[in-house]
C-alpha cells in the first residue's frame, strides 16, 4: 500500500526498535494522523530467551505439555503483525498477525508451532466487501487443505468474541494457533499464502470507500466500535497478554494495535432498523459470507 493515494497526506511515521533484555528485538512502524489512515503500525519481531511462569501457563491452558529443565524453558519466537485504523467509517480495520514459536524441552526436544490470521472490523456492514475479504482468504486456504477456511473462519469467530459484550469484535477472517502439521516446511507454505493475501483482500476495500462522505453521527458509531475493540484486545488477546508477560517487553510495541481514538457511552444502544442495528445483528449473530 505504498507509493498510492492511500498513504498520501500530512502524516507523522515512526519506526523504533524493540529490543529485549533477554535476547532479541525487531522493529515497529506506527503512522499517525495520515491522509486515510487515523493510524497503521507493522511490528516485526524476533525473541528468544525463558518463559516466564505466567507465560508456560497460558501455553499449557490449551494443551501444552511443558517440562522445562531446573524451571527454565527457553523459547524462540518470531513474527510480523499489522493493524490499520482508517479515518472514514466506511473503510474498515484491519488485523493480521503470523507467528512462529519454539520451545526446547528439558530432553533437548523441540516443539514448535505456527499461528496467525487476518481479520476485518467494519463499522457499517457491506456484504460485497465481507464476500471479497474472506472469498480471497479461502482462496488461498484451499490451495493447501480445503478444511481449512471453514475450521479457521470458525476459529476467528470464537477467539474474536468480546463475551462481555455478547458480540464479536468484527466480521471475523481466519485464525489458527498450534498448527504443527503435516510437516514444518508445509505449514509454512501456507503460513506464506495467508501473509500475502492481505494486501488483495483489504487494498481494493480501501479504494472502494476511499472517497466516501460521512456524517458526524457515522463518525461517532465508528468510535464506539473502536471502543469494542480496545476491549477485546485488552481483555482478551492472547499476543497482549503474552507480550506483557514477557520480560523485557516494549510495551509500546506490544499495545500499537490500539486506535488512536476511541469512544465509550453509557447505555449506548442504536435505534431499531438503523444501519447501526444491522452491523451489531451480524456481531451478536456471525454469519457464512461465502
Amino acid at each position: 500500500m505504498r507509493g498510492g493515494r492511500v498513504w498520501s497526506g500530512t502524516q507523522q511515521t515512526h519506526c523504533y526498535p524493540n529490543h529485549k533484555t533477554e535476547g532479541g528485538g525487531g522493529i515497529s512502524c506506527v503512522m499517525q494522523d495520515g491522509k486515510v489512515f487515523e493510524k497503521a503500525g507493522v511490528n516485526v519481531s524476533v525473541v528468544f530467551g525463558n518463559l516466564t511462569e505466567e507465560a508456560a501457563k497460558q501455553m499449557r491452558s490449551r494443551g501444552k505439555v511443558l517440562k522445562g529443565k531446573d524451571g527454565k524453558l527457553p523459547f524462540c519466537a518470531m513474527g510480523v503483525s499489522s493493524v490499520i485504523h482508517p479515518k472514514n467509517p466506511h473503510i474498515p480495520t484491519v488485523h493480521f498477525n503470523y507467528r512462529y514459536f519454539e520451545i526446547e524441552e528439558e530432553d533437548g526436544t523441540k516443539q514448535w508451532w505456527f499461528g496467525g490470521g487476518t481479520d476485518l472490523t467494519p463499522v457499517y456492514i457491506n456484504k460485497e466487501d465481507a464476500f471479497h475479504f474472506h472469498n480471497t482468504l479461502k482462496e488461498a486456504c484451499d490451495k493447501h487443505h480445503p478444511q481449512y477456511y471453514p475450521d479457521f473462519k470458525k476459529w476467528c469467530d470464537r477467539y474474536f468474541y468480546i463475551r462481555h459484550r455478547g458480540e464479536t469484535r468484527g466480521i471475523g477472517g481466519i485464525f489458527f494457533d498450534d498448527l504443527d502439521s503435516p510437516n514444518q516446511e508445509e505449514v509454512f507454505n501456507f503460513v506464506k499464502s495467508c501473509a500475502r493475501t492481505v494486501v488483495p483482500c483489504y487494498l481494493p476495500i480501501v479504494y472502494k470507500h476511499l472517497n466516501d462522505s460521512f456524517t458526524d453521527e457515522e463518525k461517532d458509531w465508528q468510535q464506539v466500535r473502536r471502543g469494542r475493540y480496545v476491549e477485546f484486545n485488552l481483555v482478551y488477546d492472547r499476543g497482549v497478554k503474552f507480550g506483557l508477560a514477557t520480560p523485557g517487553s516494549r510495551i509500546e510495541s506490544i499495545l500499537m494495535s490500539l486506535p488512536l481514538t476511541a469512544r465509550w457511552e453509557y447505555m449506548h444502544e442504536p435505534a431499531k432498523g438503523t444501519l447501526e442495528a444491522e452491523m451489531l445483528e451480524v456481531l451478536r449473530n456471525p454469519k457464512d459470507w461465502v
